[in-house]
């Protein structure tokens, strides 16, 4: 898959989408009493399923596939409650975590979707 102009804008501008949609409902759920791994596991499956979708189309211009959101969810998913493990264990501070992962999930999840997610096959 070639890479086009602006293909990391748009799978940006989707992320900053995303991640407003990920932080709301982690930051509801911790508030509410649930551990930060859980917070940040459910935030995420929320948020990606918008993440998803609006890159396969927008910027990948890729066949949604219920294999591909797997594999992308999947992968991402393990890496958020991993995230939110790592937090609750060194007592990080709740507002820290999801900008660790924001973090995360920005850059490895672009070569992830880009090279392994949607990739064209050979």
């Amino acid at each position: 898959m070639s890479l086009r102009r602006g293909h990391f804008s748009r799978y940006a501008l989707i992320g900053i989408i995303n991640t407003g949609l990920h932080w709301a409902v982690f930051g509801v759920l911790v508030w509410s009493g649930t551990s930060q791994a859980v917070s940040n596991l459910l935030g995420f499956i929320v948020a990606v399923s918008f993440s998803f979708f609006a890159n396969a189309h927008w910027n990948f211009r890729a066949k949604a596939s219920a294999v591909r959101y797997v594999l992308f969810a999947g992968f991402m998913g393990g890496m958020s409650w991993l995230t939110g493990a790592a937090a609750d264990y060194i007592k990080l501070t709740p507002y820290l975590t999801p900008i660790a992962f924001s973090v995360f999930s920005l850059t490895v999840g672009f070569v992830y979707t880009r090279l392994i997610v949607f990739k064209e096959a050979p």
